[in-house]
């Protein structure tokens, strides 16, 4: 047990409270696609949910029509005040093109859109729908900074499962980037990334001033973009991490389209964009080199902390991986992030409706 503080507030579970917080101030984005429909580790969230009486739960759904109905019939089982937001509605991508802001869909823009319903209220906690540890624990621990002095609160927890070490993509591409970084650039926006122990968590709570201003990576990246905006408007003063526990959820395989080989490429553009936008000089010839030596030291000491705790490590494996991400590693090219709801004439409400309107269609297509 430790209780080291971080260059960012660090708050640790030494005792398992569960601490008083604002979460009938609050609301809940679960980002959920079509995999999670009525699954086990989905049900336990939202089931959990009811518990907590949170003022307002927004489900961003990325599906396709003949899946939106019957999904949005399970979620109409819970006790929750819950808007069911799906993105992939027509009269949403005809909102969002008339304002010059529809293109390429992922879990980014759909995150981004629930934020700006989500935002009418005084907190918003984000969080995913895979977690099979989920408890009544996470969104009051998320919350319980903002009610005192913070603006932005991220979790953390340690990603191992069953004698292995996981969370891939954050110990091996993510931590040795930054390592990379930080040794030729002395810009505080790299102390910040280097300051959460697990930044590539998708749980996050910020008060809706500075919800308003993310502007998000339209796919993967989302966590750091996060970061990068949480940088620039919260700070290190104004800004917490939190100890969630235990915590398990999914993992992905490191090729195919939605594997940790794909993320890491716009993981990268997006780490590396921030760090370039607040003032870090890079030098993109030699970074990827230095990733590699970074992430080989890297594999060396899980080796020690795997065998120190009697797990299995495949030192060859983990050695792939950082040369596999090190082919992500490249100038951030084109900014197609999502504008900050405040610069931009898009309505909430007006999204709201839309996605009201087109999930009504499907439901009386299907004869609901």
């Amino acid at each position: 047990m430790e209780y080291v503080q971080e260059r960012v507030t660090t708050l640790h579970d030494l005792a398992g409270s569960v601490p008083d917080a604002p979460t009938d101030r609050a609301a809940v984005v679960v980002p959920m696609t079509e995999r999670e429909y009525a699954g086990l580790a989905a049900d336990r969230v939202l089931s959990t949910l009811e518990s907590l009486s949170p003022a307002r739960v927004v489900v961003p759904l990325r599906a396709p029509a003949d899946r939106v109905a019957p999904f949005a019939d399970w979620l109409d089982e819970y006790d929750l005040p819950l808007d069911v937001l799906w993105c992939d509605g027509p009269r949403v991508a005809d909102l969002l093109d008339s304002h010059g802001l529809d293109g390429e869909r992922g879990k980014g823009r759909d995150v981004w859109l629930a934020l700006g319903c989500a935002a009418s209220e005084e907190y918003v906690v984000v969080h995913d729908a895979d977690t099979k540890t989920y408890d009544g624990r996470y969104v009051p621990r998320l919350l319980f900074p903002l009610a005192h002095g913070h603006d932005f609160s991220k979790g953390y927890y340690a990603r191992v499962e069953e004698g292995r070490l996981y969370g891939r993509l954050f110990r091996l591409f993510y931590a040795p980037l930054v390592r990379a970084l930080e040794a030729e650039t002395d810009a505080p926006i790299v102390r910040y990334l280097d300051s959460f122990r697990y930044a590539l968590a998708g749980e996050f709570a910020a008060t809706s001033d500075l919800a308003v201003r993310m502007r998000s990576p339209r796919k993967w990246g989302l966590e750091v973009g996060t970061l990068g905006d949480a940088f620039a408007h919260a700070g290190f003063d104004r800004s917490a991490q939190v100890d969630l526990g235990e915590y398990e959820h999914d993992h992905r395989s490191v090729s195919g389209p939605t594997g940790l080989s794909d993320m890491s490429e716009s993981v990268g553009r997006t780490l590396l964009r921030a760090v370039v936008e607040h003032g870090g000089d890079v030098e993109f010839d030699t970074l990827a080199e230095r990733y590699r030596e970074a992430g080989h030291r890297l594999v060396e000491q899980y080796a020690a902390d795997a065998a120190f705790n009697g797990f299995d490590y495949d030192r060859g494996d983990e050695r792939e991986q950082v040369a596999t991400y090190a082919d992500a590693i490249s100038k951030p090219g084109a900014d197609t992030r999502l504008p900050a709801w405040t610069d931009t004439t898009l309505s909430p409400d007006g999204v709201l409706a839309a996605a009201s309107d087109d999930l009504d269609d499907v439901r009386e297509g299907a004869g609901r």
